[in-house]
């Protein structure tokens, strides 16, 4: 079943068109400074909720997170979404929120950044 979703979501990304907006797709970049005492918290906190998304939602096609490896309190998520109706159903979640409500005050800063997609290609698997 998870070879066919992989399957499904990259030929889902191999069809993007340069515009993105023919398949309605949202991706999204978010830029977060993290308190350095709570970074292995927030860490902890965002793993546990990226999981959640991509396993209990249809629309979150993926959640990327990554920090600088010289910098490791910058944190960076990439994500896609199937829809803004996706999206925005995602933000109601309870995983979501519960992530939020419980890294609020590990945030020092947060920047989100609306894209454009022209290549959307993986080799990727877990």
């Amino acid at each position: 079943m998870k070879n066919v979703l992989i399957a499904g979501l990259m030929a889902l990304f191999s069809s993007a068109n340069v515009s993105g907006q023919q398949n309605g797709l949202v991706v999204r970049i978010a830029k977060l400074q993290i308190d350095s005492a709570q970074l292995e918290n927030y860490k902890a906190a965002l793993k546990e909720h990226a999981e959640t998304a991509v396993r209990v939602e249809p629309g979150v096609l993926t959640l990327y997170a990554i920090y600088e490896k010289n910098n490791p309190t910058h944190v960076t998520v990439f994500e896609i979404y199937a829809s803004q109706v996706a999206y925005q159903a995602h933000l109601k979640t309870t995983h979501f929120i519960k992530y939020k409500t419980s890294t609020k005050d590990m945030v020092k800063s947060l920047e989100l950044v609306e894209t454009v997609p022209i290549a959307l290609e993986t080799k990727y698997k877990k």
